[in-house]
This record gives structure tokens, C-alpha cells and sequence, in this order.
């Protein structure tokens, strides 16, 4: 079994500047970073001047950017919610996606609705406007992975294979700490938390892309406490042998959470332990492979 891609990862959690991005992939040996936030920014929403001096510092770096991090339709987005920003996005991602040579976007599939059940979630509006962000991003040559995050794909695995029966074609970037943390909205309440593997499985013909973190769930606090790769209960090791074992190509990218948590302002630390726990957590995880 060997790994044939490529690592990478959100090196925002190692630090807010480009530079410090920069320097956290290098001291990894890396040459991928997948752009979330620059300076507080999404970077489909850095204005261009300083979208410029990004760019220059990755090709003086030598660094490209394998995949944007963006929050188009993610669980900061309502359905309900007027589509136009999410359109927006899109188009502004685009030309700046085509300038960085970067084939991938994360998109999601609209936060879930707090106030209704699992199956009254306006799935048809849904599936209409994932298609329309679908068709933007492959006219465009580009390539949209949905992630299973705080959306209606994330619900359950159940929910991320009707998403893909109406929107054809789309494929998936797998977190595998996201359902550590996750309701099955699949079961009956109350809802049990996701099964990492499980959901991996139902849905692994259509991962293109794979995004590791790890945590273990704490109900008594109701909050989860982010580990290294392998050390939760994300089932990273289970998740990784099968997808080397089936000759796995794609990328691999880091969301660590340990020292920052990008949807959690509360969650912060010194720059200095941010930018060694991404480099510490980047070695762990390649160790990680190395064994498998």
C-alpha cells in the first residue's frame, strides 16, 4: 500500500498571514496549501490588490494553492436566504481559481434549519442550487467537492447520497471528524452522533477529495475535544487504509482544530503554538501513512 497524492492542508490554522502559511508548508515539506483565510478573509473575498500579493507570495514560494477553502453554501449560509451572495461567490471565485491554476472548491449544501426536522429541510431548493453552483464551477473547467459539514449533506450519510442522486456528477471532499461531532439525523431522536467509517463507505465512489481532522465527543460538555489524526474517534486509520489500499491519487489535507477552531472565535492561542501544533500535526499524519 503506498500513498501516490499529495498532502496538504487549511495552513490558516498554522497562521492568519500568507507568510506564516507559507513558512508552516515548507517547514512540512510541502508544496500545496488549500486557501481558506488570508488576514481574516475568505480568498474569494480579498480585495484584489491584496489577492495580488498573495499571489506573488506563492510563486516566489514556489506554493500552490491545490483547492479553495470557500464558504459558498456553508452552514453559515441559510437556505432561506436570498441565493445571489452565494452566486456572487462563485463568480469571484472563479477567475481567481483560474489565475492560481487550482482545480478544486469546498462548497456545502446550505446550513440545516434549526427549527424544522430532517425531512422537511427544503431539499428541492437545495438540490436546485447546488446544481446551479455545479454548473458555474464545471463550465468554468473547475471542479466542486461538497463537504460533510453543518449542511444538509452532513446530516447523515443517508442525506449526502439524495444530494448526490439530484445534483449528478458532484463529487465529495470526506472529513473525517466532522461526524465525530454530528448528529445522525438518519436515526430516530435523540439523534445518535455519526459513525465516521459508516459514512465514509456509504459515500467513497464519489470522494475525490479527503479532509483530516479527529476529536472525540464529550456529551457531558457537549463540545469535542480535537486530537491528533488517529487518536479519536474519527477513524482516520480505517478511513486512509481503505482509501490507499483502493490506489487513492488525490490530496490529503489537515484541519487539525487544535490550537484554533476556524468557526469557533472563542477557541484561540499564542501564534507560536498555532503554527507548531499545523507543522507538529502535518509530521504526525505522515507518520500516520508511513505505518499504514
Amino acid at each position: 500500500m503506498k500513498f501516490n497524492g499529495y498532502f496538504t492542508g487549511f495552513a490558516d490554522e498554522a497562521g492568519a498571514d500568507m507568510d506564516t502559511q507559507i513558512r508552516a508548508t515548507q517547514a512540512l515539506g510541502w508544496s500545496c496549501i488549500e486557501a481558506r483565510n488570508i488576514g481574516g478573509r475568505n480568498i474569494h473575498d480579498l480585495p484584489d490588490d491584496e489577492f495580488d500579493r498573495v499571489c506573488g507570495k506563492l510563486q516566489d514560494a514556489g506554493i500552490r494553492v491545490n483547492c479553495f477553502g470557500s464558504t459558498i453554501a456553508n452552514w453559515g449560509k441559510q437556505i432561506t436566504d436570498p441565493f445571489d451572495s452565494s452566486l456572487a461567490e462563485v463568480r469571484r471565485a472563479i477567475p481567481r481559481m483560474q489565475r492560481l491554476g487550482t482545480q478544486l472548491v469546498r462548497i456545502m449544501s446550505f446550513a440545516v434549519l434549526k427549527d424544522r426536522g430532517p425531512e422537511d429541510q427544503m431539499s428541492e431548493e437545495r438540490f436546485r442550487r447546488v446544481r446551479e453552483l455545479q454548473r458555474l464551477f464545471t463550465d468554468a473547467g473547475l471542479t466542486p467537492v461538497h463537504e460533510n459539514c453543518m449542511n444538509y449533506g452532513g446530516m447523515g450519510y443517508t442525506y449526502t447520497l439524495r444530494l448526490l442522486e439530484n445534483v449528478p456528477g458532484l463529487k465529495l471532499v470526506f472529513d473525517t471528524g466532522n461526524p465525530v461531532f454530528s448528529d445522525d439525523r438518519s436515526k430516530a431522536p435523540p439523534y445518535p452522533k455519526q459513525s465516521a467509517y459508516t459514512f465514509y463507505r456509504q459515500v467513497r465512489e464519489q470522494v475525490a477529495y479527503i479532509h483530516i481532522k479527529d476529536g472525540i465527543w464529550n456529551a457531558t460538555e457537549g463540545k469535542t475535544r480535537f486530537t491528533f489524526a488517529g487518536e479519536g474517534h474519527g477513524d482516520v486509520p480505517e478511513i486512509l487504509s481503505d482509501l490507499l489500499g483502493g490506489g487513492y491519487s488525490g490530496g490529503i489535507s489537515i484541519e487539525p482544530h487544535l490550537a484554533v477552531v476556524f468557526h469557533d472565535q472563542a477557541v484561540q492561542s499564542e501564534a507560536a503554538v498555532r503554527l507548531n501544533n499545523y507543522v507538529e500535526y502535518g509530521r504526525r499524519l505522515m507518520a500516520l501513512i508511513e505505518r499504514l
